[in-house]
């Protein structure tokens, strides 16, 4: 009789118990950074994980930690720190249902409830604490209910984006309640140099480091596309290749990204207008919404995400299978973060990012210097653009009058004060800081344009412009907006064109009454 094969979770130090509980999740192979992370954990050495997003970093630092706590089953046994919401309740979703043989017991505390709530959480004894760091460090300046004395894990997910200075005030306060004697497990898609060096979490010089050997920084089953527009018909190619999309894929998941929250929930509010439905995530709705979003795209009863950054890291939704970039991220990093999203756990994927033409090409050639890959042009028909311009020009207008009306600016202006009174901060003196932020910023986002100007007459765009893939472009496509429009609105029936005067005319009486700047008809598509 042949001896039964040993399973590749055994192999790597797993107890029985946890190895037939991933057998019963349908578990049956390691992945790389498993397979080299959970001997050096279970060894009691602190580690650093980078791997490419969707390649098991969770179970990477979770299963050990489980094995560990099996052993030792104490309070406060572990904390896991993470920059999102959404990502601090699937790292304790994935810690219950690895951990449901021994009844472990998770508290997330990321905000977005009662303060009160979740204070009460934590003195019910949880072994495993999953938490956003400002709300942490609230928790710890705020009462002495709880305590991290016998803490043996600290584990700081995303740790490129929670060691970049952003949380710094909150983690030297979350560092000075935890004893020194730890593991210390930092988790990245990618290895910063910055992580090891870190002065707010010493870790240890023996420690163990594993990153994934890759010239390409995203995934072989991930198909990664551009489309190209104009800076006025982004909108316009965005829901002509969304309709394509849809006529082939019809039960198909698609997250699109946005980079701002007021635009994410017009655009949101836009496409339900016509007929796509969708749910939209972004940081000023409430936890419940959030949560409420998310589940109605995971368990597939809407099939459109649109969404900011908040969910472009970490989290686990297998079933997409396209991600949209409609603004493009900041920087390639984020970029990376977004399109991993989709072709998760060998799957396949489809990534379209829309750039406009000359413009982001500097960004472009950033992106591919960054992931080592070429994109290709993703196919689409010019005229059905056209057609449908004046149709998303009124639905958008109309949208951003109604956003108007439901005050979206007042409501983002009372989270930031809700918060700021929260952190013991002065509203009104967070709020005159806050304008001066904005104005430094624009000046800043100006600066950058007149860089891209000088960039757009320098000799590398002109080689990004002289590319195979370029130079066949009819530059006429991408005239300028006001161009534009009076082509678009001398083809338009009469009636329609009074139409998208009258739109634009309310929108300007609306816009007034709520002291914002306005634009006229001619300068309508120039957003």
């Amino acid at each position: 009789m042949l001896k039964s094969e040993e399973n590749p979770f055994q192999i790597l130090g797993l107890r029985p118990w946890l190895v037939k509980q991933l057998r019963k999740l349908g578990l049956k192979q390691a992945t790389p950074i498993q397979q080299n992370c959970i001997p050096a954990i279970l060894e009691g050495k602190d580690c650093i994980g980078a791997a490419k997003t969707g390649s098991g970093k969770t179970f990477a630092f979770a299963l050990p930690i489980l094995q560990k706590l099996s052993e030792e089953p104490v309070s406060h046994f572990a904390l896991v720190l993470t920059p999102t919401h959404e990502l601090a309740y699937q790292i304790s979703e994935q810690f219950l249902v690895a951990g449901q043989p021994m009844g472990v017991r998770v508290c997330v505390v990321s905000g977005g409830t009662d303060q009160i709530i979740e204070a009460q959480k934590l003195m019910q004894r949880p072994h495993i604490v999953v938490a956003m760091p400002g709300r942490l460090a609230d928790h710890l300046t705020g009462c002495d209910t709880f305590s991290f004395d016998n803490l043996k894990f600290l584990v700081v997910d995303e740790a490129d984006r929670m060691l970049s200075g952003d949380f710094d005030e909150s983690l030297a306060i979350i560092e000075n309640s935890l004893p020194k004697t730890r593991q210390n497990l930092y988790f990245s898609a990618t290895m910063k140099d910055f992580i090891k060096e870190s002065s707010i979490f010493p870790i240890r010089e023996e420690c163990f480091e594993w990153s994934e050997e890759s010239q390409v920084a995203t995934v072989d089953t991930l198909d990664q596309r551009y489309l190209l527009c104009a800076n006025y018909d982004r909108d316009m190619v965005l829901v002509e290749a969304l309709r394509k999309y849809r006529e082939e894929n019809e039960t198909a998941n698609v997250m699109i990204f946005t980079n701002t929250k007021k635009y994410c929930q017009l655009l949101s509010m836009t496409l339900e207008k016509m007929g796509i439905e969708n749910v939209c995530l972004h940081g000023f709705m409430r936890q419940k919404e959030r949560v409420a979003a998310l589940n109605r795209f995971k368990s597939r009863h809407v099939r459109t995400l649109i969404a900011t950054d908040v969910a472009a890291r970490g989290l686990d939704i297998p079933s997409v299978q396209l991600v949209m970039n409609h603004h493009l991220p900041r920087t390639p990093k984020e970029y990376i973060h977004r399109v991993g999203r989709t072709a998760r756990a060998g799957r396949k994927g489809i990534a379209i990012s829309i750039f406009r033409f000359p413009r982001d090409l500097e960004l472009l050639g950033q992106i591919e210097n960054a992931i080592n890959i070429k994109l290709t042009e993703h196919p689409i028909d010019q005229r059905l653009v056209e057609r449908i311009f004046m149709q998303v020009n009124v639905t958008r207008r109309e949208s951003e009058m109604q956003l108007d009306n439901n005050d979206f600016n007042e409501r983002a202006q009372n989270y930031r004060r809700k918060q700021w009174i929260v952190e013991g901060k002065d509203p009104d003196e967070m709020e005159n800081l806050y304008k001066k932020q904005q104005k430094d910023k624009i000046r800043e986002l100006k600066r950058q344009r007149k860089e891209r100007l000088k960039f757009s007459e320098s000799k590398d765009l002109s080689k990004l412009v002289d590319d195979e893939r370029f130079k066949a472009i009819d530059a006429e496509k991408f005239q300028s907006g006001k161009k534009k429009l009076k082509s678009t609105l001398d083809e338009k029936p009469p009636s329609e064109v009074k139409k998208l005067k009258r739109i634009d005319k309310r929108f300007q009486l609306s816009s007034s009454k709520n002291d914002n700047k306005t634009t006229s008809v001619k300068t309508l598509v120039s957003y």
